[in-house]
């Protein structure tokens, strides 16, 4: 095996079994795996930049599917093509299959248990906490480098969804539109230039 394909193994298994930790302590859904996610790839291992791990968050978010799943699978591509899509899947959906398979087995014993509601309560706020970390760590760089438009249509955004209850869909119809206007806006001042 020459040292190229023993270091795209090297990575390919990091990358499973680091999906696979991530999948296995991770409550809470999506937005909590793409945090552990980015502290590993990002901030531990170098592996994506910041900003990509934002455009990833954004396409896992609006492309149909679990947010985990379609996060694994981008990051799987762009770190080992076909088998890192495989490779990062699998570890994403191991754990969970196991567990809901565990909990379906004794679910009868859970389901009347107070000692299980008051963990599964408690864990509620663990994962309220961890979103609000990667929502403040995350928008904290991207505030920093947006012109002002751009922040005034996040702010609007999440207005229209939180207090005024616009479907979520409708706002990102609106967001693609606007981002289309404004990359053709930009297009003709180049070509006059």
């Amino acid at each position: 095996m020459s040292e190229k394909e023993n270091s795209k193994t090297r990575i390919l298994l990091k990358l499973f079994f680091s999906m696979l930790y991530i999948s296995t302590f991770t409550f809470g859904g999506g937005f909590v795996i793409v945090t552990l996610m980015k502290k590993k790839f990002v901030d531990e291992y170098h592996w994506i930049e910041e900003q990509e791990m934002l455009d990833i968050t954004s396409i896992a978010q609006s492309s149909p599917g679990a947010i985990a799943v379609n996060a694994a699978v981008i990051v799987g591509k762009k770190l080992g093509g076909i088998m890192g899509i495989i490779a990062a899947t699998l570890g994403t959906v191991i754990p969970p299959l196991v567990i809901i398979s565990v909990i379906s087995f004794f679910y009868n014993a859970f389901s009347e248990n107070p000692y299980v509601a008051l963990i599964l309560k408690g864990m509620q706020a663990g994962v309220a906490a961890v979103i609000l970390d990667v929502v403040c760590s995350l928008s904290k760089d991207y505030v920093k480098n947006r012109k002002i438009f751009e922040i005034i249509l996040i702010a609007v955004s999440f207005t229209a969804v939180f207090f005024l209850k616009i479907n979520v869909i409708l706002i990102i119809l609106c967001a693609a539109a606007i981002g289309f206007v404004t990359v053709l806006i930009k297009n003709k001042k180049a070509v006059k230039k």
